[in-house]
């Protein structure tokens, strides 16, 4: 896509655009309202900065866009619209055996009961097994932590996929 198509974008294609990087509707309302970009740099910043002032609430809904860890059935439902931007990045999943994905998503859904959202966790260039490792080193953890951490995640995420889109991928 690139810069320039994102500042020429309608609100609505802006809006869709920055859906795909991350499911907050208020961090995409500010995203569309900061148009246009002077660089590609001022997206990256102006993202991180709206990330950092949203509420827990807008940080949940935008962790609700996230299929959990190792099912691949969350994955293809709740990525059917960002397929494109989100390909690869639970590409290390696929390849893990049985074992490893039971324990995922066993380990995910005492996460999501202990904590009230899924585990988030920016799986680009981590194997499932080092998914599983960091998924049981922050179930200790207590909620305000958590929640600190999936947001920490799930900025990186959201930076990986401007990245690509702001490449044109």
């Amino acid at each position: 896509m690139g810069l320039e198509a994102i500042n020429a974008a309608s609100d609505a294609e802006a809006c869709n655009l920055f859906m795909q990087c991350c499911t907050s509707r208020e961090w995409v309302r500010r995203m569309v309202a900061s148009r246009p970009y002077a660089t590609p740099e001022d997206v990256r910043v102006q993202a991180d900065a709206h990330w950092a002032t949203l509420g827990e609430a807008d940080l949940l809904e935008a962790f609700e866009g996230h299929p959990k860890i190792g099912d691949v059935n969350s994955l293809k439902a709740k990525y059917s619209s960002t397929k494109a931007l989100a390909a690869g990045e639970q590409s290390s999943v696929d390849e893990a055996g049985d074992a490893i994905i039971e324990a995922l998503a066993r380990g995910n859904s005492e996460y999501e009961e202990k904590f009230g959202f899924i585990f988030i966790v920016c799986a680009t260039g981590k194997s499932a097994r080092e998914m599983s490792g960091l998924l049981q080193a922050r179930l200790p953890n207590d909620r305000a932590t958590e929640l600190a951490n999936a947001a920490g995640e799930q900025r990186k995420i959201f930076q990986i996929r401007l990245s690509k889109l702001l490449e044109g991928q």
